[in-house]
């Protein structure tokens, strides 16, 4: 298979994995494989990962976001932590890497594209996302902003916690328990404070935020 043939046949899909490519040469597996390889070189397709791929730039009909992404390179997860709160205009900062939360081994991996971070969770821990699609129409599974805020204090709780169970700040607040602690510090590391002790967002908190765009 040529290349013109090859993206004629898959130029419509979001990505491509070289399994697909081979079942549709019907040729020699290693031949198909090495000429992925020298596409790869030649700048006309993209690895994502292992035995993942996507068209160049210019020869994509379809152009699917990072975060459409980051949940096809590694299933089952959705995109949360430091991304989620930076969609949702929950911290300042912009986000470089897509961060992710999954049920497998934690893992990373990084392509042309970006950097996508995936942290494990337990699977009774893997709830609250939620489907809406990016701008070329694809499914996305992100985490809802209040379990965004939940899944980092739960990932980073050591960084802002310290080893004492109760901390007194003053006649007016009295104690605050730990994830008190961790709640405060970590919002005030983002530059503002949003709750100290429930850690819940408003109910309208999504639909008010604004919400930025990704590539």
């Amino acid at each position: 298979m040529n290349f013109t043939k090859f993206k004629e046949k898959f130029r419509e899909l979001p990505f491509i994995s070289a399994r697909s490519v081979v079942t549709a040469a019907a040729g020699d597996r290693q031949i198909m494989r090495n000429q992925l390889t020298r596409w790869g070189k030649n700048g006309l397709i993209i690895q994502l990962k292992r035995g993942v791929y996507m068209l160049n730039k210019n020869d994509q009909k379809l152009h699917p976001s990072r975060f459409f992404l980051a949940n096809q390179l590694l299933w089952p997860s959705y995109v949360s932590l430091e991304s989620a709160l930076g969609y949702y205009g929950l911290i300042p900062e912009a986000v470089a890497d897509v961060t992710s939360v999954t049920t497998k081994k934690t893992s990373r991996f990084n392509n042309p594209i970006g950097r996508f971070v995936y942290q494990r969770v337990k699977p009774d821990a893997f709830r609250g996302y939620r489907s809406y699609k990016d701008e070329a129409g694809l499914d996305c599974l992100i985490a809802e902003p209040e379990k965004a805020v939940a899944d980092f204090l739960y990932l980073n709780v050591r960084r802002y916690s310290k080893p004492r169970p109760k901390t007194f700040l003053g006649s007016r607040t009295g104690f605050r328990t730990p994830s008190a602690l961790v709640s405060a510090r970590f919002f005030r590391s983002c530059g503002f404070l949003k709750t100290a002790v429930s850690m819940r967002l408003p109910a309208n908190s999504a639909s008010s935020s604004r919400k930025r765009k990704h590539d």
